[in-house]
């Protein structure tokens, strides 16, 4: 997902950096957005791996298990930003909104997939 937010300015998207957005929003240096945001990936992969995988048994595609898990990512993402921009003021996004939302859910979705690559279920023979 980082990847995808630093190559989105050289695809015609507007820039979008989630850790500037998590330090700006807390007054903190970026290394610490940067610490966030690694951390909050850790966070989603654990959930991904010990929760999300037994809600989509039934889908028998690993690349669309972790495509389903990173658009459900971007939602979960989505809420949690308007709950937070609600008890602190966000900083100003700057470019399109619907390209940084089509931006947004293709790094989720990369994301998703990637973790799905490595989280393998494990079935009894």
């Amino acid at each position: 997902m980082t990847m995808i937010t630093m190559a989105a300015p050289m695809m015609g998207m507007p820039k979008m950096n989630p850790a500037e957005m998590l330090s700006g929003m807390m007054g903190l240096p970026i290394a610490v957005g940067w610490f966030m945001h690694f951390m909050i990936g850790i966070t989603f992969a654990a959930a991904y791996a010990f929760f999300f995988i037994n809600l989509v048994k039934k889908v028998s595609n690993n690349i669309l298990k972790g495509a389903i898990f990173g658009f459900a990512a971007f939602v979960f993402a989505q809420i949690m930003m308007a709950i937070i921009g609600m008890m602190m003021p966000m900083p100003k996004m700057e470019g399109s909104m619907i390209l940084m939302m089509v931006g947004s859910i293709m790094g989720h979705v990369i994301f998703g997939v990637v973790v799905a690559q490595f989280v393998k279920e494990d079935y009894p023979s």
